[in-house]
């Protein structure tokens, strides 16, 4: 006998308010776009903020990428039109197929999509939200085109051969009661310090991968290890694990202590949340920084926590996007889980490291008692490079000599970069 079955699709409007409610900053917001930039090819996007009276305020999304025509895009803003278990290239940095339209709906009321390849037309869709909820059907409204008296932001795709806009407007998860244009300044700048620390890797270097625009001025990557500066105290050779998910790279790093720096490098590598908070791993998936700080639920019998005295302990972990399951990536991209094979190995690298070289390192203050961090200043002798590379499954990068890295010129002070520059981003922001 056949089994019977019944069609029961949710209703629209409920389905998109309680998609709503999945958690999402502005910052994770716009990383999960620009995300979908770089899968598309991007090289180069820029982030929009329009205050416009806050009543009319608009943020848009603009990229370079290889564009969509009208059956990819639809098939863009459909919600669930890839399966996350389906393989995916190294490089695509997304995995659920709903990340475009839950982010957006999780801060506006209304996205819209428009996008072009070369030699086609512009084609353009929309989610409206009041739009659906006026509707009694339940039906999944997808309209064509953008909202009335918006077609004139969609004119940046007009000098472009290829690319793609987002643009949300009705912004009532933002611009909420008592929200002044101070308060959208302010948000900005936590937006551009979010996104020069998750994307820093891809906008490094004399030719980066990305280049990350907000209001028409450049987002400077946050390198949160320091790299290549004088004072570095140590990292370790890069150790490696094969699992049936791909490669796992891991590398380990002893930040100066403060009187080794100036006291704008010393306040710019504190990062977003600060010196005790950025400790731990610092979990990449293609070079995209998923989780920044924390011990990951590590430790030798019970977890450890985010002490004063590890505070300068920071570790590189790289995973393959075809590990998102093991890992338990959600789909904020803010949530990752270490795979039971993997606790062990990472546990003796991030527990034991420093205790092999620790002939070579001169505490100046107490060290602490599960790994050998310190508050403290560290020299490094030839003690410690052997216990380097005594570190199993590792081997020296090509831009280490003797553990330190040295390619690159000493880290600039980064933080408040966004609030030094207020003034120019209150002028581009349209303030009026």
């Amino acid at each position: 006998m056949d089994t019977r079955v019944r069609n029961v699709p949710p209703k629209a409007s409920a389905m998109l308010e309680a998609l709503r409610g999945l958690g999402y900053s502005t910052a994770d917001t716009l990383a999960d776009i620009v995300d979908n930039s770089i899968s598309a090819g991007a090289t180069e996007v820029h982030i929009n903020f329009s205050w416009e009276g806050g009543e009319r305020a608009f943020i848009s999304i603009l990229d370079n990428g290889h564009g969509m025509n009208d059956p990819e895009l639809e098939a863009a803003m459909c919600l669930g039109e890839k399966n996350p278990l389906d393989e995916r290239s190294d490089s695509d940095l997304g995995r659920f197929g709903i990340g475009l339209k839950t982010a957006s709906f999780s801060q506006c009321r209304s996205l819209t999509v428009a996008s072009r390849k070369p030699s086609c037309a512009v084609s353009c869709l929309r989610w409206d939200l009041d739009e659906i909820a006026a509707r009694k059907d339940g039906v999944w409204a997808l309209i064509e085109g953008p909202a009335p008296d918006s077609g004139s932001r969609l004119s940046v795709l007009d000098g472009v051969s290829s690319g793609t806009l987002v643009l949300w407007e009705k912004l009532d998860r933002i611009v909420t009661s008592g929200y002044v244009a101070d308060d959208f300044l302010k948000m900005i700048d936590v937006v551009e310090t979010r996104l020069a620390m998750i994307f820093h890797r891809l906008l490094e270097g004399l030719q980066p991968k990305l280049r990350l625009l907000i209001n028409d001025i450049p987002v400077e990557p946050w390198d949160p290890f320091l790299t290549g500066h004088p004072a570095k105290s140590w990292n370790s050779p890069i150790a490696r694990q094969r699992t049936s998910a791909g490669k796992v790279e891991v590398e380990c790093h002893v930040l100066p202590h403060k009187d080794m720096l100036s006291p704008a490098d010393h306040e710019a590598a504190a990062g977003p949340d600060g010196w005790n908070s950025q400790q731990g791993f610092y979990v990449y998936r293609n070079g995209r920084l998923l989780l920044a700080g924390g011990w990951l639920g590590l430790g030798y019998g019970r977890a450890w926590n985010r002490e004063e005295a590890q505070k300068l302990a920071r570790i590189r972990l790289d995973i393959p996007n075809s590990a998102d399951a093991d890992w338990k990536i959600d789909i904020r991209k803010a949530t990752a889980r270490v795979p039971v094979y993997l606790k062990p190995w990472l546990t003796k690298l991030a527990g034991g490291y420093p205790q092999q070289g620790q002939k070579g390192i001169r505490l100046s203050r107490r060290s602490s008692p599960r790994s050998g961090w310190s508050e403290g200043r560290a020299g490094v002798d030839s003690g410690a490079v052997q216990g380097r590379n005594a570190l199993q499954g590792g081997s020296l990068s090509p831009g280490c000599r003797s553990g330190v890295r040295v390619s690159r010129p000493p880290v600039a002070a980064c933080k408040g970069h966004a609030a030094r520059r207020r003034g120019n981003r209150s002028g581009a922001a349209n303030l009026a």
